[in-house]
């Protein structure tokens, strides 16, 4: 006699969840068989073996029958293990090994092992913000996975050990209390920095340029010798940069628990993150790709800083897919059937040396390179990606007496406190549109809010005229003003915000032509 079972589940395609429905068909035949369909990869079709044996293993019957999975919708392509705990209860249902009607209530999903243990699976915390949106009662998944989904509110989060254990919740046996957390308590103990910019020695001017940037969510490129502490510098700019509110922190963890990056201790990221890829990586590797699109690093470092170091070392074509992020805060992913759109909204670092051998700048130092080595080593980062770096700023090496001084810099907390004004200034700036800092200011925006007293305006004509700054560093140069002016809580960009502002773009300046 034939049986069919229906059980819910949900799956990630991209970033985003979607819901599922596991059809199960037995039926007799000739031979027996078990076939998956749907659009399965190669590891949701291995999964036949391992329900079979977990099946066995946990006293229950696996049919010798015609066995038909159907993973609907049919159109997106599965992949990954995570179906095979609602597979084995369908399988289970349409055999009559088991009743329940509970079964309708919640979503499943779970990697089996042989002996019928659940394990983790990757993308638990954007599967359970989709239940609840579907209106289920809650979600059936690994117990490993629960501290991570319970971020959730309002839906049941029902953590199983066990194929057994999942079972006999289904059907009343066992009593499984839903898994909770204190989200307010987890987001405040995780919202700790390990590092500081009181650690860092000399380097005053950096700071301050790196001060500027966090508070208008400038990009950034720093030009010094090795040694001089540019990737230092780079590891604490998360710390000084405003506090992740839970929202920002609930979209950062969701790329991270598709990704599987999550790890087994932390079920939220409350820290803005820091990624540093190696220059050798790929541009799937950095803005996300694959057959079935995942997020790359671009949207890793989402709300966070991307770094980003020995920057003319990375392949041009690789660093020119950066554009589209940097403009849009966003990264499209198109493929034949579908497109996925992830989040970028980060804030660009790059570090590079001022030659190819290191000591262009360096007084203790000599250079060995020629003028067009010099030139050709520079160039390699395009224009058009150069026009999306506000500000640029030299890193000269340490000098003993800083790295020896007791004297005490300001705290990583201090200097937060600032950013978080000016941060609050361009809020109320920015009203109602779509960007909050003076990073996106729209050529409207900047006649609005970068008027020029004719001091001022005299001091930029100057500027541009004699010391070689390129006029697609004017605006740059007007939106930093703007930022500078808020830290300093004027209403006003004053002729000292400008000329800072001017001070931080070194490669347009004649030297480095």
């Amino acid at each position: 006699m034939a049986g069919l079972g229906k059980v819910q589940s949900v799956a990630v395609y991209g970033i985003e969840a979607y819901m599922l429905e596991i059809e199960v068909y037995v039926a007799k035949g000739q031979l027996p068989s078990t076939v998956v369909i749907g659009l399965p990869d190669a590891a949701v079709k291995e999964c036949r073996d391992r329900v079979k044996a977990a099946l066995k293993n946990c006293g229950y019957k696996f049919p010798l029958k015609n066995i038909t999975i159907n993973l609907a919708p049919a159109d997106r392509k599965k992949e990954g293990p995570l179906f095979e705990l609602p597979i084995a209860t369908g399988v289970l249902i349409a055999t009559s090994q088991i009743k329940t009607d509970k079964v309708h209530e919640y979503g499943i999903i779970g990697e089996l092992a042989l002996d019928g243990r659940v394990r983790k699976v990757n993308g638990c915390l954007p599967m359970a913000k989709r239940c609840k949106e579907a209106g289920l009662a809650g979600l059936i998944l690994p117990a490993d996975n629960a501290p991570e989904a319970a971020i959730m509110k309002d839906i049941d989060i029902i953590p199983v050990k066990t194929l057994t254990d999942a079972v006999g919740f289904l059907t009343d046996e066992l009593s499984i209390s839903p898994f909770s957390v204190n989200l307010d308590d987890i987001f405040n103990s995780s919202s700790h920095y390990e590092v500081d910019f009181a650690d860092v020695k000399g380097q005053e001017h950096v700071k301050r340029a790196l001060t500027v940037a966090a508070a208008g969510n400038h990009n950034v490129l720093m030009i010094g010798p090795p040694g001089s502490g540019k990737t230092m510098l780079t590891q604490r700019l998360p710390s000084i940069m405003p506090k992740l509110t839970l929202e920002e922190a609930l979209e950062t963890t969701m790329i991270y628990s598709t990704t599987g990056l999550l790890d087994s201790d932390q079920s939220l990221i409350a820290t803005r993150p820091f990624r540093s890829p190696h220059h050798t990586i790929s541009t799937a590797g950095l803005v996300g790709g694959g057959s079935t699109p995942h997020p790359g690093e671009v949207s890793l470092t989402h709300h966070g800083v991307l770094f980003l170091d020995e920057l003319p070392e990375f392949n041009r074509k690789t660093l020119e897919v950066l554009r589209q992020p940097l403009e849009t805060d966003k990264i499209t992913i198109s493929r034949a059937t579908s497109s996925v759109t992830f989040p970028a909204e980060i804030m660009l670092v790059g570090a590079m040396n001022p030659c190819p051998c290191g000591y262009h700048t360096d007084p203790k130092k000599e250079c060995h390179c020629t003028p067009r080595q010099i030139q050709n080593y520079i160039s390699k980062i395009s224009g058009p990606l150069l026009d999306r770096i506000d500000i640029h700023v030299e890193v000269p090496s340490v000098q003993y007496k800083d790295l020896t001084s007791t004297s005490t810099s300001e705290s990583s907390e201090e200097i937060r406190g600032k950013i978080t004004e000016a941060r609050n200034i361009q809020l109320e700036r920015f009203k109602g549109l779509k960007y909050t800092t003076n990073s996106r200011m729209s050529a409207k925006q900047i006649k609005n809010h970068c008027l020029l007293d004719n001091q001022s305006e005299e001091l930029l004509h100057q500027a541009m005229t004699e010391l070689g700054i390129s006029a697609r560093a004017y605006n740059k140069i007007l939106k930093v003003s703007r930022t500078i002016a808020d830290l300093d809580n004027s209403n006003n960009v004053r002729i000292e915000h400008l000329s800072e502002a001017i001070q931080y773009r070194s490669l347009d300046r004649t030297m480095w032509k």
